[in-house]
């Protein structure tokens, strides 16, 4: 039995590591996560009653002695991790421990001796922790609490942002583990820096009903983990749907996330999905887009010239170019748009996503009161690879570029690079690239060669900038499209649906880069426009619109009948062109397109 016992012992403390290492960040059930110290823990105590077993149960003769020789083993395992066990009850004990065996046996007993308390002095001092995270919440029962589901640099950007801007707001971060890593570290100083609570538990796990209900709680699902994201913020909607001043922000750009924040039962919460992709996208165009048409070319014929560059078609290359496609509708432009990315299969991919809009009956036609604009897709072109080069050279006028390959080092990189080969065609394109780091990012900045001269590059998406309340909670650009919405609906079939939530945001950026440009009647009410203002502004809108619905995936419907609209199956019948149009809805574009 000893030598049973022994290797029952060795494999108890050894299994249970090895289902730390193997669940470690991961959820197995009911979205509880498997902790260390909690299966140290186990596998140790196991390997204490293991090892105390030869010593109660070799001699019973019976099932009743066994059990009580069991027990008796379970109650020594118990004194040892209360440090109450004196390790002389083993010695006295191995007589029949084979000689070969009793050493090694002594040593691991040993081991576990002086292991077990140090584990009890770690458990206990985690259930403190806990206990004074809850005592803290407790106390921040008449504050604003904003809760986040993990903490990551994210979640501690936008806490920092807000506990800047509200000094008396309580700030929750969940699911909160103080490891050796570095970067872990890191943040948890941080976070003790804001005042934060931290609690070990998941913010499902929380109770966070023991709360003011006059005053607001704000979760934030943030996680790494989208799906992960969208169940939290699905059970949190259900669990607080009856509350009032209640907030729930997704972070996802899953699609299964706008379909199941749509179709929820929210109550009295408010819902709202961060896509954070596009609300970059969205954030450039609506703060700096005026520089893309600022950057164009005059034309011959009095026109001017966007030669827009998109340099690798992941998200957020995607994203700008089908932004592009409706951005740069405006009377007094020609819209052309260059895409590369090294993916074969790239062209394909992307007239997948929107059909219509890379249609030839579309593409690079001209057609009066349509969407006019010119996009050629380049697949299978490796930013390192000589081809890259001899195709940029080919675009003369080049006047605006996004480089979004995935990696801010290559975003660096490949920006540079550009620099140069329009440096050597005599030409000065506003570049952009995109850089998460926003210690890199402020680094970069006004960066020079080595004789002084300027790249002359702008670096967008750090999470500092991207990750603020005014950008994610109270955002400017998001006001004004709320306007736009109450044109035709009210304010929470704006945050219901995503579709009203997406056209009335490009909407939006659109007006105001009209503004900009100085579209006669772009800044009037629709019952001031002149007549001739008021086509010039409707042909405009729908110009944008069809640009829009077609970067949307929409398709026109194959009838100019209203009943022949399917959104399930993105078809329209108004994606035809200005002239075409009801009068009924020609004035709507009036009614949209004006302040």
């Amino acid at each position: 039995m000893w030598p049973i016992c022994f290797g029952v012992s060795i494999g108890c403390v050894a299994a249970a590591v090895l289902a730390a290492l193997i669940f470690k960040g991961g959820k197995i059930w009911k979205n509880k996560r498997p902790k260390l110290l909690q299966l140290l823990f186990a596998g140790v105590f196991l390997a204490t009653v293991a090892v105390f077993c030869p010593i109660h149960i070799a001699g019973a003769t019976t099932v009743l002695s066994g059990w009580r020789g069991f027990l008796l083993a379970v109650f020594n395992a118990i004194q040892v991790f209360a440090a109450g066990c004196e390790f002389g009850l083993v010695q006295e004990n191995m007589l029949a421990c084979p000689a070969a065996l009793c050493g090694w046996y002594q040593a691991w007993t040993a081991m576990l001796f002086v292991l077990a308390p140090i584990l009890t002095f770690g458990f206990v001092l985690s259930l403190f922790k806990n206990v004074s995270a809850y005592l803290r919440y407790l106390g921040a029962f008449f504050r604003d609490v904003y809760a986040f589901s993990a903490l990551n640099e994210k979640a501690l950007a936008l806490a920092t942002d807000i506990k800047k801007n509200h000094k008396k707001a309580a700030i929750v971060f969940t699911d909160v583990f103080e490891d050796n890593e570095e970067s872990s570290y890191e943040r948890v100083a941080k976070a003790k820096e804001l005042g934060a609570i931290c609690f070990k538990k998941d913010i499902l796990v929380v109770n966070f009903k023991r709360h003011a209900r006059s005053k607001a709680l704000w979760f934030f699902a943030i996680g790494e983990d989208e799906t992960e994201n969208i169940d939290q913020a699905v059970t949190l909607i259900e669990s607080h749907k009856n509350r009032k001043n209640t907030h729930v922000y997704v972070f996802s750009t899953k699609v299964e996330g706008e379909l199941l924040l749509t179709s929820v039962d929210k109550g009295l919460v408010k819902v709202r999905r961060i896509h954070e992709v596009r609300a970059l996208i969205n954030r450039v165009l609506y703060e700096d887009g005026q520089t893309i048409f600022r950057s164009a070319w005059a034309e011959e014929d009095g026109k001017k010239c966007i030669s827009a560059i998109v340099v690798g078609l992941g998200n957020h290359g995607t994203e700008m170019l089908k932004a592009l496609a409706w951005f740069g509708q405006m009377d007094g432009y020609s819209l052309y748009i260059d895409a590369f990315d090294r993916d074969s299969l790239a062209r394909e991919r992307f007239t997948a996503i929107a059909p219509e809009l890379m249609d030839e009956e579309y593409n690079g036609v001209y057609v009066p009161g349509e969407a006019q604009y010119k996009i050629t897709i380049h697949p299978g072109v490796d930013v390192h690879s000589s081809c890259f080069g001899e195709e940029i050279a080919k675009l003369k006028k080049a006047s605006y570029v996004l480089v979004s390959l995935g990696d801010d080092s290559l975003n660096v990189q490949t920006a540079v690079n550009l620099r140069m080969y329009f440096e050597r065609m005599g030409i000065h394109p506003v570049i952009q690239a995109i850089v998460h780091n926003t210690r890199q990012k402020n680094a970069l900045a006004d960066i020079k060669n080595f004789r002084g001269q300027p790249y002359d590059i702008t670096f967008i998406g750090d999470l500092e900038s991207s990750f603020t309340e005014g950008v994610i909670i109270d955002s400017e650009l998001e006001n004004n499209a709320i306007r736009r919405h109450k044109k035709w609906g009210d304010t929470e079939s704006f945050w219901t649906y995503e579709y009203n939530y997406r056209s009335s945001i490009a909407s939006a950026i659109h007006i105001e880069a009209r503004i900009q440009c100085g579209i006669p009647g772009a800044d009037k009410t629709e019952e001031t426009l002149t007549p001739e203002e008021r086509d010039i502004i409707e042909t405009l809108e729908h110009r944008r619109w069809n640009a829009y619905m077609r970067s949307e995936g929409y398709v026109y419907s194959g009838s100019k009948d209203s009943s022949s609209r399917n959104d399930l199956g993105k078809m329209h019948h108004n994606l035809i062109k200005y002239a075409d149009l009801t009068e009924e809805d020609k004035r709507k574009d009036s009614r949209v397109g004006t302040n």
